[in-house]
């Protein structure tokens, strides 16, 4: 996913770190490399925090902006890090993160959502955040455990798995109305 991640950041870069005049040129590939890593670790953070519904949020809605919680905890540890390690204004690197990271997370997003486009599954990014299997083995388990009694159980086939998925995929919204659907009825 990191490899995913880093294409998305060099992608919307450009603006932001390369064509930007307060970072000097021999620094942008490290301003990049640094944001990436960066959102993966700030995204790992807030799963390990307890965060499973700040992330699942991220899908419901349809644009993420500034005020989102998510987007702001990123762009802190990502507005440290620049000035940290760069030595950049905090004005300066508070804009770079302002302005990457909801345009890479929003992508991120859509690609998760649409299926038709294979870059980043569900299931991927879930074992990439958690960092471990028996983690996210044990986010799937809570989906599976609590999932038919809040009528995620699509096919009625008595079971949660990826075939349950698919069917909300293709029919409510794709992954956003799956985690939705889990979230809204766990409350």
């Amino acid at each position: 996913m990191l490899d995913q991640l880093t294409q998305l950041v060099q992608q919307f870069g450009g603006d932001a770190v390369v064509k930007n005049n307060a970072i000097p040129n021999e620094q942008n590939e490290g301003v990049i490399n640094e944001t990436s890593n960066s959102i993966f670790s700030g995204l790992q953070k807030i799963a390990s925090e307890g965060g499973g519904e700040q992330l699942a949020a991220l899908f419901q809605g349809k644009s993420i902006d500034s005020s989102n919680p998510v987007v702001q905890q990123l762009s802190q540890q990502l507005s440290g890090n620049l000035g940290e390690k760069f030595g950049l204004s905090s004005d300066t690197s508070s804009n770079v993160a302002g302005s990457m990271i909801p345009q890479i997370l929003n992508s991120l997003v859509n690609k998760a959502k649409d299926p038709n486009d294979g870059s980043f599954q569900i299931s991927d990014i879930i074992n990439a955040v958690t960092g471990n299997s028996s983690q996210a083995s044990g986010i799937m388990d809570t989906i599976s455990k609590y999932g038919t009694q809040f009528g995620l159980d699509q096919n009625a086939d008595g079971k949660l798995d990826i075939e349950d998925v698919l069917v909300v995929t293709k029919s409510s919204g794709g992954i956003a109305g799956f985690i939705g659907k889990f979230f809204k009825s766990k409350k």
